[in-house]
């Protein structure tokens, strides 16, 4: 059983890291104009909150990206 919970939280970890891409992407050029931006330091943060977000996000269901996955590598290790 551990190697299916390993298999579990390392689909879950790529769908997170996968929604990550994507929102820093979305988010790339995205911002508020002077007086109301973060500057350098929303700049240097952002890809903190697109982790955080991609993260919440696949806690909340996803997009079933780490179902998939996950089924994909329970058929490679002969454990479907």
């Amino acid at each position: 059983m551990a190697k299916r919970g390993q298999i579990d939280k390392t689909a879950k970890d790529f769908e997170a890291s996968f929604l990550s891409v994507m929102l820093n992407e979305m988010f790339k050029d995205v911002g508020a104009e002077a007086p109301f931006n973060g500057g350098q330091g929303e700049a240097a943060f952002k890809s903190f909150m697109s982790d955080a977000m991609a993260k919440q996000m696949v806690r909340s269901g996803g997009v079933g990206l780490a179902d998939t996955v996950g089924k994909e590598m329970l058929k490679l290790q002969g454990l479907s």
